[in-house]
């Protein structure tokens, strides 16, 4: 994936966060908050490691691979809007991680 469409998944995904906080607003008069976003964040966490243990026949649970490729795709949008809430640029953060990792395992 070039940084172009990098740029664009996440113009999408802060578009979709936006929706929600409409949804929110109408269902419960205000957005979720920072903290609210993370609980949500780390449950579709925790969903991803039961559809992990499915994919591994440890977890009985139907549709399990559909649900995983969901939930893997639903964690990393989760990561975009936390990363644009908290100021934190994830595309200069990722960079930096994978440069520092490859450079610990040269």
């Amino acid at each position: 994936m070039n940084q172009n469409n990098l740029d664009i998944l996440i113009e999408r995904s802060l578009e979709i966060r936006k929706k929600y906080h409409q949804l929110e607003i109408q269902h419960h008069n205000d957005e979720w908050t920072l903290e609210e976003d993370t609980l949500a964040y780390l449950t579709d966490a925790g969903l991803v490691g039961r559809n992990i243990m499915s994919h591994q026949k440890r977890w009985m649970k139907k549709d399990s691979a559909v649900e995983l490729e969901h939930k893997l795709a639903e964690n990393i949008w989760w990561l975009i809007v936390l990363a644009d809430r908290t100021g934190v640029d994830i595309k200069d953060s990722l960079e930096k991680f994978l440069t520092k990792t490859e450079d610990i395992l040269k």
